[in-house]
């Protein structure tokens, strides 16, 4: 009689191998983006002066701007809408520095030697990539919180369910930028060669977001560029929220949405576009993160 020999049932500690083995990535993920949060409200003069220049922006420049815009016919209500159109842009230049920084500290920890202590942890070197990055989006998003609680100054009603719906579309717009930082920062290895390079990036990615002017009263060259650009989508998000709450629609043409030709991008495919650059961004800088050494 033959006997057959019958293989154990893969059952419980293959599961509990693949919990374990998730469990530690979480944690260890957790602890890279406790890291980057602990690093930024550590250093609050950094926090202060990466505040300013928003804030200089909205109620200096934004001011004289809307002046300007009250002297040439509009008259003082269109001096508050261009106020209100040019706030959800300078959400997002909230959050820029504090995004991109991420992409800094990781040059900065391969310098110093850092970042090789973290890659022989027994996680996959996307986890690091992945805390690092969601880090970096957790704290420019806190950061345009503050320039956010004084949107009453520019008309914005404060309400909970519209601040709420701000912060999460500012959340994709942080992570965006903090993703687009970490693969300019797998790319190149010195820290001067990345500052200048993020500086002639970033500068453009965000004047090119339509976050002064409407896509519409740009020339055709000006707008090819703005539409491939996905913050764009973000801050006309942005705009399609804070309108839907506002008690009176502005009188001037200034919030145009977002058009491809004469099609109207709706807010969810703006919100699509956006998450979605995030994700391939993410998806490349780990491909690239994984190889280094």
């Amino acid at each position: 009689m033959t006997r057959v020999l019958e293989r154990p049932a893969a059952g419980g500690r293959t599961v509990e191998g693949v919990l374990g083995r998730a469990a530690a990535e979480l944690r260890v993920g957790r602890m890279v983006w406790r890291r980057e949060m602990i690093h930024f409200f550590r250093d609050r003069t950094r926090m202060a002066v990466s505040l300013l220049q928003p804030m200089l922006f909205l109620y200096v420049l934004g001011i004289g701007l809307a002046r300007l815009f009250a002297g040439s016919g509009g008259g003082t209500r269109a001096a508050g809408d261009y106020l209100l159109f040019l706030f959800p842009g300078v959400l997002v230049m909230a959050a820029q520095a504090p995004a991109i920084s991420v992409g800094s500290s990781i040059v900065w920890d391969r310098q110093s030697g850092f970042l090789r202590e973290m890659l022989v942890a027994p996680v996959a070197r996307s986890t690091l990539l992945l805390g690092k990055c969601l880090g970096g989006a957790a704290v420019a998003t806190c950061q345009g919180a503050v320039v956010l609680a004084s949107a009453g100054l520019v008309g914005v009603p404060y309400r909970l369910d519209l601040f709420a719906a701000l912060l999460a579309e500012l959340a994709l717009a942080a992570l965006a930028m903090t993703v687009l930082g970490a693969v300019v920062a797998v790319t190149i290895r010195r820290l001067q060669t990345f500052n200048t390079v993020l500086t002639v990036l970033m500068g453009p990615l965000l004047f090119l977001s339509g976050m002064m002017f409407p896509v519409g009263s740009m020339p055709g060259w000006m707008a090819g560029l703005t539409l491939a650009n996905p913050i764009t989508y973000a801050v006309d998000a942005m705009r399609h929220t804070v309108l839907a709450y506002h008690a009176q629609r502005p009188s001037t043409m200034l919030f145009d949405p977002v058009a491809w030709g004469s099609w109207h991008v709706p807010l969810g495919l703006e919100l699509a576009i956006v998450g979605g650059f995030s994700a391939v961004a993410l998806a490349a800088a780990s491909r690239r993160f994984s190889r280094t050494g």
